[in-house]
């Protein structure tokens, strides 16, 4: 589908869930992706078949999806999730995640970490205390967690603490990729003089061509990759056979993974940390199959990798053991402390960031903090919140702005305006700002930043229900299309078989009237076969079940009467006494 249809097959969306369309990542996306990213207002949408859909919409259909096949394993309906994200998703990211779930007709109990929940998947049923480092290099994030197992025996509680958490959220597999689809153009060219960049067909065949070698080389040592017409010139057609060794592999993708340490470095550090005080490393996401990646890991913190764990399957058991524990199913206790990955703060008096929450603090949060006017009389403020590292506000990410009106009239520095700062257990931001004399208050909940407005997103519900039911009819339709096809010919060749003559009598084995009634039942679901009346259909072929039913017993009962007759009028023929001697693959029978 892909290779046919790549401006319409989407993939990697969650690079772009809760993202703006100036972002320097969805720029860099935009220029590699097949399909159409386009701006709307200062949020993203991916073009589909003409329509526009934004990021969370994509995210929903898979939501949906995945909860109709647990449905139909579990035989109930779902009403809730627990979603995983990459530990340095930004508040709008997670706000966007939320939206997606909502839109795919789930209340999202709750957000967590991928990191994180690996951490629980491992850490669940141990009972000692351990710190451990979550790598996870997925296929567009990359997250490291620090985090630490204590297990009291009295309580029987365990409990898991992020230590410390640091990422990319636009490094992963799909950057490996890249890379690898760079050099096979450029080998190409070299070979035929032909740039294939351009070509959106022949560039999906070599990304899927780049991700098999990929995984090849975590086993291989070398690799072809064999793509017959890629192209063709005035000369005719153009195959490409290259060779890609493991070596070469991990010449052209170093700088990425070496990219991955500097994290490991500052998640270790802000946890107070050395690499020798970690117990165990946990390796998550596909990626991390990697020989290359494997070695630099184990290099770096000097310790042998903990490969019990599946990297595919780990987050969703751990979002299982979360949910579960939300629901009060986990025998003894579970406490689960997770924390904000990025500072919180607003801008202040001359464009500088005050952090009110700093990163790696523990969730759920609150912090006040008590600011002033910056001029004589100012009766209003705005406040403008931020989310990043920066000491300058226009170097961090802008989450929102508000503006509490109403200020008495004063010298600057009188007035009192109490800020707070809320983080709840998903992650997400409210902000208050109250003027103290007054007690007038102004909030603000931090939303995805793609501008879904409310009636965008019931619409988008309401769309996600629709194709629930779209599809449950269609599949039901296909399924009676199917019954029909299948009992037609069957009842047509029972007909056949019934309308020739008899050996025995030399009569045809049911009545013309039969037979006439047989066929007109097939002509009625013939003509109802291409329709789209599910319960007229299943009706036809019901009344055609019945009749080819007494076809069937009136067919049995002659070729029963023929057999009796034959037993009775056939004369035995005389046995003669066998002088053959017993072969190989016979048996003899023992007297």
């Amino acid at each position: 589908q892909a290779v046919v249809n790549p401006e319409n097959t989407l993939f990697s969306v969650k690079r772009l869930i809760g993202r703006r369309w100036n972002d320097a990542e969805v720029q860099r996306d935009v220029k590699w992706l097949p399909y159409k990213v386009v701006q709307k207002g200062d949020g993203v949408r991916v073009v589909m078949n003409g329509k526009e859909y934004a990021s969370e919409e994509i995210s929903a259909m898979v939501l949906q999806k995945m909860k109709t096949d647990a449905e139909a394993k579990i035989g109930e309906k779902i009403t809730e999730a627990v979603i995983t994200v990459p530990a340095y998703f930004d508040d709008s990211q997670r706000q966007a995640t939320k939206v997606a779930g909502e839109i795919a007709g789930l209340k999202v109990s709750r957000i967590i970490n991928e990191p994180t929940a690996a951490a629980l998947a491992y850490g669940f049923d141990r009972k000692k205390d351990e710190k451990i480092v979550v790598y996870d290099l997925g296929g567009g994030t990359f997250d490291v967690s620090v985090l630490e197992i204590a297990f009291d025996t009295a309580t029987d509680q365990n409990t898991v603490e992020v230590r410390a958490t640091n990422g990319d959220t636009h490094l992963g597999g799909d950057d490996f990729d890249q890379v690898i689809i760079r050099w096979i153009v450029e080998e190409f060219k070299k070979q035929e003089g032909i740039d294939l960049s351009k070509d959106v067909l022949a560039i999906q065949r070599i990304k899927e061509a780049a991700e098999k070698a990929k995984i090849e080389l975590s086993s291989a040592v070398d690799t072809e990759i064999n793509q017959p017409f890629i192209t063709s010139d005035a000369n005719g057609p153009k195959h490409m056979l290259l060779k890609l060794s493991r070596a070469k592999l991990e010449e052209l993708v170093s700088e990425l993974v070496e990219k991955t340490l500097e994290p490991c470095k500052k998640a270790l550090a802000d946890a107070g940390m050395k690499t020798g005080d970690i117990n165990e490393i946990i390796m998550v996401g596909g990626m991390t199959r990697m020989p290359l990646v494997q070695s630099a890991v184990e290099k770096f913190f000097g310790k042998k990798l903990n490969v019990t764990v599946n990297p595919d399957e780990v987050v969703a058991i751990g979002a299982a053991v979360q949910a579960g524990n939300l629901q009060g199913d986990i025998k003894g206790e579970l406490l689960l402390l997770d924390v904000t990955p990025l500072s919180l703060g607003l801008e202040t008096l001359g464009g500088v960031m005050t952090k009110l929450i700093e990163r790696n603090t523990t969730v759920p949060t609150s912090k006040s903090q008590i600011f002033s006017t910056a001029a004589d009389g100012q009766t209003s403020v705005e406040i403008h919140v931020l989310q990043g590292e920066r000491e300058i506000a226009e170097g961090n990410r802008s989450l929102g702005r508000f503006t509490l009106s109403g200020i008495p009239v004063a010298p600057r520095g009188i007035p009192q305006v109490e800020v707070t700062f809320d983080i709840d257990a998903n992650g997400i931001l409210s902000v208050k700002a109250e003027d103290k004399a007054t007690k007038k208050e102004q909030k603000i909940t931090i939303t995805a930043t793609t501008n879904l407005s409310d009636e965008e997103i019931e619409k988008m519900k309401k769309d996600a229900e629709a194709h629930v039911e779209e599809d449950r009819k269609r599949h039901a339709l296909v399924e009676a299309r199917n019954m029909a096809e299948s009992m037609i010919y069957t009842t047509e060749k029972m007909l056949k078989e019934a309308g020739d003559p008899s050996k025995s009598t030399g009569q045809a084995k049911i009545s013309d009237e039969d037979k006439k009634a047989v066929e007109e039942k097939i002509e009625a679901l013939k003509k109802l076969k291409d329709t789209e009346d599910v319960e007229a259909m299943k009706k036809a072929g019901e009344e055609l079940a019945e009749a080819a039913q007494k076809i069937g017993a009136a067919m049995y009962e002659q070729s029963k009467q023929a057999a009796g007759n034959a037993e009775q009028g056939a004369p035995e023929e005389p046995k003669e006494e066998s002088k053959e001697e017993p072969k190989e693959g016979e048996f003899e029978e023992k007297k």
